[in-house]
């Protein structure tokens, strides 16, 4: 498809670029110079750039005939978007001002396109409205409100996998603009946008040591929505609800780590990561599994209970188990592990996947955290990609309904891990497998 193509184009000349304009930044000579052109390169400067790109990206694709330059010229005024980052943290730029008019410029990106297919109606112009009061609300009364508490504005983890999402759902549209027979997710996406602004928003009220008990919670709460789907039986409304869990288990390990937490927030986090990984899982191994289920699911709850036990008791008191590794697989990948089995694989095997999995979690063989290890390896914008991918992913499974590419990509996706987390386990510092 040539509209596919030039989405590809442009996506790898705007890649190309910030990978090469990272590399030069880490050069003195590089942030020497730009120091000393601030007008062109200082990152509020490139905020307007962007802008300015994506106005004419806009104008282009909308009111003449050439949408293939359009796309490319809105793809990378996209990818800008990191690198203004790059260099307010590598020339030391930061500022309040850039605080709030990076996320202004976002807006001001995304928006305008995005209004321009709803009313071309590829996605909903109801839905699009929502998400532009939202994101009115909190550029400018919201952070009103915070500037009056003396808070930050700042962008959080939310704020940006949503910008992405919605510089992504931009490209689709105009995918979906010239290939109508493509996959239509727009609306599915646009909703995602909106729950993630709106969460975004919220999370700037909060103080940051509630932060981690929070997400927690959220954790929990979608573990027992997905006891509710699966009861109903939805069960791939119910792995998805528990790899959104998944997500806020991610975070609040992360939030925790930098911001503290109470002196219940342990508790919330194991009692969550029992219902969301133990018992929602398992409650779908009985209801898809057939008479012998109840043992399988009887077995895999007893190994996530004993392996968060341990791990309160034991692992978390050890000086020779290095930070960020654990002993057994972690709870959340053998959810994944058994899950996928469970949408693909025939009893036998899923049985067997079950075994494997309790195995691996009693055991003492060590892997890596991915969030507290193996993500930190990977540049924020790469992480902030991949959870956008994950949300785009769940949105297509939703719109096709398509169980059995659902179950490889978790398959994939765990397995994937098992090789990494092994692999990171000898590569932390004081590790000793003996």
């Amino acid at each position: 498809m040539e509209r596919l193509l030039v989405i590809v184009v442009g996506a790898v000349i705007g890649t190309g670029f910030y990978y090469w304009f990272a590399w030069m930044l880490k050069k003195k000579a590089m942030q020497e110079y730009v120091l000393s052109h601030q007008w062109l390169l200082h990152p509020n400067s490139i905020c307007y750039w962007r802008t300015a790109m994506a106005m004419v990206g806009f104008f282009l694709y909308f009111w003449t005939a050439f949408q293939s330059a359009a796309i490319i010229i809105f793809t990378f005024a996209a990818i800008l978007d990191g690198v203004d980052g790059l260099v307010a943290r590598g020339c030391n730029l930061v500022s309040r001002l850039g605080e709030w008019l990076d996320p202004l410029c976002d807006k001001l990106t995304y928006l305008p396109p995005l209004l321009g297919f709803a009313y071309t109606g590829i996605i909903s112009v109801k839905l699009m409205w929502i998400l532009v009061a939202i994101e009115v609300f909190g550029q400018f009364a919201a952070r009103r409100l915070l500037g009056l508490m003396k808070s930050s504005g700042a962008a959080n983890n939310f704020g940006k996998i949503k910008a992405i999402i919605c510089f992504a759902l931009v490209i689709f549209c105009a995918l979906v603009d010239a290939n109508p027979d493509v996959v239509h997710m727009g609306d599915q996406i646009l909703l995602s946008c909106i729950v993630l602004s709106a969460a975004s928003i919220v999370f700037k009220f909060i103080p940051n040591r509630l932060y981690a008990d929070i997400l927690s919670s959220l954790n929990f709460i979608c573990g027992i929505t997905s006891l509710f789907f699966t009861y109903n039986g939805f069960f791939v409304r119910a792995v998805i609800i528990i790899i959104v869990g998944q997500l806020f288990d991610l975070f609040d390990g992360r939030m925790a780590e930098k911001h503290g937490g109470t002196k219940y927030g342990p508790y919330m986090d194991d009692i969550a990561d029992f219902v969301s990984f133990g018992l929602a899982p398992a409650y779908v191994l009985v209801k898809i599994g057939g008479t012998w289920a109840w043992l399988f699911g009887a077995m895999y709850i007893a190994g996530v209970g004993f392996r968060l036990i341990r791990f309160l008791t034991v692992d978390k008191k050890r000086s020779d188990l290095p930070a960020g590794v654990f002993n057994g697989l972690p709870c959340p990948a053998g959810a994944l592990l058994v899950l996928g089995a469970a949408l693909v694989l025939p009893a036998q095997f899923m049985w067997a996947v079950v075994v494997i999995t309790t195995f691996l979690m009693v055991s003492t063989i060590r892997f890596a955290h991915l969030g507290r290890v193996i993500l930190k390896q990977v540049p924020k914008p790469l992480f902030f990609t991949i959870s956008a991918g994950v949300i785009v992913v769940i949105a297509f499974v939703l719109k096709t309904r398509n169980v059995e590419l659902f179950g490889y990509f978790i398959l994939s996706s765990i397995l994937l891990y098992l090789f990494i987390g092994r692999m990171f386990t000898t590569k932390t510092p004081g590790n000793n497998p003996g």
